[in-house]
């Protein structure tokens, strides 16, 4: 995937991506998508949030450092904000920094990190100053070779199992204090700012799994004989597979409207939420129409549409789940 530049495709060139922008990150997310949800699992968190926050954080030193080779494919990242107890509140984090001179040590668990274990690198969310709330808040970067960082397990997952997710443990973690991401406090704004690019990746990704279920289901209702014809000619499924197609295209769109407003550097946040929310929602009821649609094989371990039933699941939780999503939008209407 490095080589074919779908490691850094948001990063320029200079710093060793193929910036090739959102719409055709996203274009690039649903094709993967659709052969193996975990594989785009793994390319949408390394570009956005892991490179995308370098890039827009990062100094030259560490995105010399660390960027480049992300970007590139040569390294593997990981994002460090979801914990045990906490979720989509970011600002309620426990992880600890604590200065020690040029040092900090990093103290605390974070759970469900995707790569986690296979990462090369890690961005990590950790309270600087316990007093000030979110603004207390500061980003590290921490190579997963430093002692005390340790993956106390990995979560055995219903689907997406190729893609790890871990629960990380730092224990008197030592860092230089130059593996700071932007100025103490600023790492509620980081995180924050990561996550609008990540939304709109985990939409197409929905749609690639979506897509794949409904040809998959397409096929099967032309060839499938029952009561003396394809099953395609009986209306129920007609009206099904036209449902089908139909919250595909509305997915479609609204996520290629956001990553245009994207590329064109316009706020999306309110439209990102939308383009997840949808997509997720749609990708799950079109897959279980998929299921319901092949009868028995549809729960066969090795059918196509089983694996998908369980690929899609999560992508309806990370990122902020659908009710975060509805939260998000509506905020965003009262402002209008």
């Amino acid at each position: 995937m490095g080589q074919l530049g779908f490691m850094g495709m948001l990063v320029s060139e200079q710093w060793g991506g193929s910036d090739t922008g959102n719409l055709a990150y996203v274009l690039a997310l649903e094709e993967v998508a659709a052969a193996d949800g975990a594989t785009s699992t793994i390319i949408s968190v390394n570009n956005c949030p892991v490179c995308s926050i370098l890039l827009a954080w990062g100094n030259p030193e560490q995105q010399s450092q660390w960027l480049k080779p992300l970007a590139s494919g040569a390294m593997l990242g990981a994002f460090c904000l979801t914990e045990p107890h906490v979720g989509s509140d970011a600002a309620a984090i426990r992880t600890r920094a604590r200065r020690e001179g040029d040092h900090y040590v990093l103290d605390g668990v974070k759970q469900f990190i995707t790569s986690g274990k296979h990462a090369d690198v890690a961005i990590v969310m950790a309270v600087s100053d316990p007093e000030a709330g979110k603004r207390g808040i500061s980003a590290f970067l921490v190579p997963t070779d430093t002692e005390g960082y340790r993956v106390a397990r990995l979560e055995d997952k219903v689907g997406q199992r190729a893609s790890d997710t871990a629960q990380i443990t730092l224990e008197a973690c030592k860092i230089p204090a130059s593996f700071r991401l932007g100025e103490e406090g600023q790492g509620y704004r980081i995180a924050l700012s990561g996550l609008e690019g990540g939304r709109i990746g985990i939409a197409a990704q929905s749609l690639g799994m979506a897509r794949a279920a409904f040809i998959a289901a397409l096929s099967y209702a032309k060839t499938r004989e029952a009561f003396g014809s394809a099953i395609f000619e009986h209306q129920a499924v007609q009206f099904r597979l036209a449902d089908m197609a139909t919250r595909l295209e509305s997915a479609r769109q609204l996520i290629a409207h956001a990553a245009r407003l994207k590329d064109a550097g316009k706020p999306c946040l309110k439209e990102a939420a939308m383009a997840k929310m949808t997509a997720t929602e749609n990708a799950q009821r079109i897959i279980d129409m998929a299921v319901q649609l092949h009868g028995g094989k549809g729960v066969q371990k090795g059918s196509i549409v089983e694996s998908l039933y369980r690929e899609i699941r999560a992508l309806r939780i990370y990122e902020g789940a659908t009710e975060v999503q509805q939260l998000i939008i509506a905020r965003e209407l009262l402002k209008e």
